[in-house]
């Protein structure tokens, strides 16, 4: 009998959807191992490398344990980067098991199937994504660091189509970031840019995970 399938996981927990169009919902989070870009402001470095190996009919059931418990059919599959492994076969399983799947993802990775909800977080310095993760995106995530400028926004605007929201999200909740997110978003309506949005993160203003 063949072992099944197995992915590197880091962590399975409940909490609230902390950022963009989904934020404040109910949702349990996968978050998978490793990452292919590895971005110095990056708030989950612990992701990069530590997981464990747990086969999918283990996630699942671990999954719908949570389920049971919390009561939600959201489930958010994040890292570092969900797309450096093989996550299609799972994702058909939490479908047919009867979730709504969002996936964050940086956008640099191919994406094969399709989903309920995508996040692209677009990152420096070239903000690059593919043909799939634009066509398929709900909504465009910019971390707001110290180096974001308002012609990067206007770049990264560009490349979806407008009716899909861009969203400014501070890097922390350090008076600096909110300030600088609100300065480009005020630059942005200025220069009339499209369905721009202010974020916030949700989940640590209230100490969540």
């Amino acid at each position: 009998m063949q072992p099944l399938p197995t992915l590197r996981i880091n962590e399975i927990f409940f909490s609230a959807e902390g950022e963009g169009g989904r934020q404040g919902q109910p949702t349990i989070f996968l978050r998978l191992s490793g990452c292919n870009l590895r971005c110095d402001f990056c708030d989950t470095r612990y992701a990069w490398e530590e997981g464990q190996e747990i086969n999918q009919e283990t996630i699942l059931s671990k999954i719908v344990g949570f389920r049971k418990k919390y009561k939600t059919d959201w489930i958010s599959i994040t890292g570092g980067e969900p797309l450096v492994q093989d996550i299609k076969p799972l994702v058909e399983k939490l479908k047919q098991a009867g979730f709504k799947i969002q996936i964050e993802t940086n956008g640099t990775k191919p994406i094969t199937f399709e989903v309920d909800w995508l996040t692209v977080s677009l990152k420096p310095p070239d903000f690059f994504s593919t043909r799939a993760s634009r066509q398929q995106a709900t909504e465009v995530k910019l971390v707001v660091t110290k180096n974001l400028k308002l012609a990067e926004v206007e770049k990264v605007r560009k490349k979806f189509r407008v009716n899909i929201p861009l969203w400014l999200q501070p890097k922390s909740n350090e008076d600096w970031s909110y300030q600088r997110a609100w300065r480009l978003f005020e630059q942005a309506a200025r220069g009339g840019l499209k369905n721009i949005r202010l974020g916030c993160q949700l989940h640590k203003i209230y100490g969540l995970r």
